[in-house]
């Protein structure tokens, strides 16, 4: 069996991922696997049309009728076609369930519904059961304490292209916010623009919010139309929702002129700043607004709230720092010794507004408390941070409101980098038009539910992603916790076809399975499509057991043979597994100090080579791994020197950052920023892919560094003395400047295809800017090292990846 698994074809065909195809039928066993058994899964991947039907199916699905399971018909279902009455047979529960009537009229083995085709695993269904709720909303809240004017410019022309990018029927609103915050009425004159002015020294539920912008309850002639996903209301009768419909959030076709004028003769906070203080900025008191305007308005409509923000939050609620600039913003020194008093208040905070329905305010001290009632539903309302800021803005205190609601985190220098305007507007993407249904229509989707099943066998420890726990108990649910926990089901609110959820498995069973027995697992997201519509996408998937054999007891050479064999060790997928585990251990930082974190990094390792490697016993010489296992050592080198866990030269922003970024994004993705690709350019031939190492760095070459968050172009010594001398310019020096243009060309196809786009580096051997490349190098060569064998310096402490490996083999063959 061994050589025989294609572990990356799941993920084509049905957008999973597993770190193991084939799984050992026992705890014990899985327990000394020691890497994670888990899925990363993206629920909005489109797949190729011979694994899912090529439109929705447009019907609700039959379900189990079992009151703990609920599971999806699909094709592992076992069907008694000759019976009078058909029945299927869960895979899950086993139980035993009657088909409706027009299924059990028509369905035969040679007439089969769609969920029944063999190869369709996946399958996507438009529920008729849940209303259209229309057309999302988007909610600009712009940030006027800029530097500079020309920087307010720039973000009001990209948000005037966004608008462009727009479906003419989505609904648009606008806050500004700088010492107050400014909610504009866009069902105004054309020619006047007028706003409503909120102190931004507090907070503000949703009914407040109605009563001062003056939407009460108020008699009208007739009945009318209520917007869609709106409750409605009795005929004489329109409700704040209205009247908030009718005046501030309104389709981008009826208000697009008011809304770019406003834009247009936007200026910066009036109120002066003393040069010895940082400016007003009420960052949490328009999130507040805006995320109870939402709520009170369209509390089950798809909605974004999209942040530009350009400092840190410095009044009102949600304050991370005092506006004296004597007082330094908080480092990672200052959180570590939890000498950050307004840290833990603002997260709670900003923690809060994902679920503003819940909060309270007490009456005597103005803050809030949130009800002691866990959340059941997905967020139908996304914030995003668009933070364009030389210093901090306070992206780790608001990250546990971007996570609840699915929200995207794009951080940049300035309004008009590239950086920032680009991946703006690839916010707005669309599928191409020849994709059948979806053509044309927005790529994003809102109020994502992911609820997972499981057979009998294993449960479920936890996930780690863009997800927030649905508190959902039931017996596939394992004490065992990974992540968040605790639940069969989680809400991860906004989507795109990149939002990737890691899941991680328990395996509970005991005792050997029936030989032929397979493992199932279905994967149920719900989510709002941009059209409005509710879907249900439900992808299956069936896998092996393996019964370990029965060794004679302290045999380790009969163990050792025993694995070597073992279809649990070639059905293993590095990529995925080393996916997991970064996970895994960027989550463990929230908690744990990094150190520690390091160090469960590295037993992990040495127990799962000392497991899977082949060795003769005290004998490094003899440690070889199979190729399932050669990169995951590697991998996890370059986990232990990533950002992710290194904190030095980041910002808690940017950590925080960086960590979210990881946990949200697919597998390729992740890989790119755990180990970095390198490609090299010479006039030796073609570009070849070069060792992510210190001697790959040559005077006569080009290199081009792809890290997911940077894009490098390096030029070695040599290629940038030439090209100071102008020879690219000269007719005969024409294979030297197609040398010079073909990494740029390179580099803008990768960022073409990248969210958020990366920043771009153009950089020469020896400059400044060469240390983005640098860091990431594999130190093979130091200052402590002859350069007799070429290569660039690298001025680091850290160990190489040769002396890593020597120590790694040394640990894993020790008895």
């Amino acid at each position: 069996m061994s050589g025989g698994w294609d572990v990356t074809s799941t993920e084509e065909l049905t957008g999973t991922r597993l770190s193991f195809h084939c799984w050992p039928s026992n705890r014990l066993e899985a327990n000394r696997s020691v890497a994670p058994f888990g899925a990363l899964y993206s629920p909005l991947k489109k797949l190729p049309p011979q694994c899912c039907p090529p439109t929705t199916l447009p019907y609700d699905p039959i379900r189990c009728s079992t009151q703990t399971c609920h599971a999806v018909l699909n094709p592992y279902c076992q069907v008694d076609y000759h019976a009078a009455n058909k029945l299927w047979i869960c895979p899950f529960c086993a139980g035993r369930n009657h088909f409706p009537p027009h299924y059990n009229d028509n369905i035969s083995e040679a007439n089969l519904p769609a969920e029944l085709i063999p190869q369709y695993v996946t399958c996507e269904y438009e529920l008729q059961t849940v209303p259209d709720q229309g057309p999302p909303c988007f909610l600009f809240v712009i940030d006027t304490c800029t530097n500079a004017k020309e920087e307010l410019q720039e973000l009001a022309d990209s948000i005037q292209q966004a608008l462009n990018l727009m479906p003419s029927e989505c609904l648009v609103g606008l806050i500004t916010f700088g010492t107050n915050v400014s909610v504009y009425e866009l069902g105004a004159s054309e020619n006047v623009s007028k706003s409503y002015i909120f102190r931004g020294n507090r907070q503000y539920l949703p009914g407040r919010v109605g009563e001062l912008l003056g939407c009460t309850r108020r008699p009208v002639q007739q009945q009318q139309q209520q917007p869609n996903g709106q409750p409605q209301m009795p005929a004489g009768v329109a409700g704040p929702a209205e009247e908030v419909l009718e005046r501030f959030l309104l389709p981008v076709s009826e208000c697009s002129l008011a809304l770019e004028s406003i834009l247009e003769d936007l200026r910066r906070d009036p109120w002066p700043v003393p040069s010895d203080k940082r400016p007003a900025r009420a960052t949490g008191c328009a999130l507040s607004v805006a995320t109870s305007l939402l709520h009170l308005a369209i509390p089950r409509r798809g909605a974004r709230i999209m942040l530009f923000t350009s400092g840190p939050c410095t009044s009102g609620p949600g304050a991370i720092v005092s506006r004296l600039k004597e007082d330094d913003i908080r480092s990672h020194q200052d959180l570590a010794k939890g000498a950050e008093p307004l840290h833990q208040p603002a997260c709670e905070f900003y923690a809060a507004l994902a679920f503003p329905g819940t909060i309270q305010l007490d009456d005597g001290t103005k803050k809030k408390k949130t009800k002691p009632v866990a959340p059941t539903t997905a967020p139908h309302h996304v914030v995003d941070v668009f933070a364009c800021s030389l210093d901090q803005v306070g992206l780790l205190e608001m990250r546990e409101l971007v996570e609840a609601t699915g929200g995207l985190v794009v951080l940049g220098d300035s309004f008009g980098q590239s950086v920032f305007k680009e991946s703006l507007r690839r916010v707005f993407n669309r599928f191409p038009d020849e994709i059948p249904q979806d053509g044309g229509q927005m790529e994003m989707a809102f109020n994502a539910t992911l609820e997972v099943l499981t057979s009998g066998e294993f449960k479920i420890a936890g996930a780690i992603g863009p997800v927030t726990s649905l508190n959902r108990h039931g017996p596939n649910v394992s004490d065992v916790e990974v992540g968040k926990g605790g639940t069969n089901a989680w809400g991860l609110g906004g989507v795109n076809p990149d939002t990737t959820v890691g899941v991680y498995f328990d395996i509970s069973n005991t005792g050997p399975v029936p030989e032929g027995k397979r493992r199932y697992m279905q994967f149920l997201t719900k989510y709002q499509h941009a059209n409005g519509r509710t879907r249900l996408r439900a992808t299956t998937l069936a896998g092996e057991w393996f019964n370990p054999p029965v060794l004679p007891k302290d045999d380790p050479i009969a163990e050792r043979q025993a694995m070597i064999n073992s279809p649990v060790k070639a059905s293993f997928d590095q990529d995925a597994a080393a996916v997991l585990v970064a996970r895994m251990a960027v989550y463990q930082t929230e908690t744990d100090d990094v150190g520690d974190v390091l160090r469960w990094v590295d037993r992990s390792l040495i127990r799962l080579c000392s497991k899977f490697a082949e060795y003769e016993p005290d004998n490094p010489q003899t440690f070889r791994l199979s190729p399932e296992f050669s990169l995951y050592p590697q991998y996890m080198f370059h986990l232990r020197r990533s950002q992710f866990l290194q904190l030095f030269n980041s910002s808690p922003d940017e950590a925080c950052y960086y960590r979210y970024t990881l946990a949200r994004e697919t597998t390729t993705n992740s890989l790119i920023m755990l180990q970095p690709t390198l490609l090299s350019y010479s006039f030796n031939g073609p570009p070849q892919p070069a060792l992510l190492d210190a001697e790959s760095v040559r005077p006569d070459t080009i290199l081009l560094l792809d890290t997911f968050f940077h894009v490098v172009v390096f030029h070695g010594e040599t290629i940038a003395a030439w090209r100071e001398q102008g020879y690219h310019e000269q007719e005969e020096h024409a294979a030297f400047r197609a040398l010079l243009e073909a990494p740029q060309s390179d580099a803008q196809l990768i960022m073409d295809a990248r969210f958020p786009v990366p920043r771009y580096i153009v950089c020469d051997q020896h400059k400044s800017e060469a240390r983005f490349l640098m860091a990431k190098l594999n130190p093979s060569v130091t200052h402590n090292s002859n350069l007799d064998g070429g290569g660039a310096q690298v001025n680091t402490d850290d160990v190489s990846l040769r002396v890593f490996m020597e120590h790694l083999m040394k640990l894993s063959v020790q008895t």
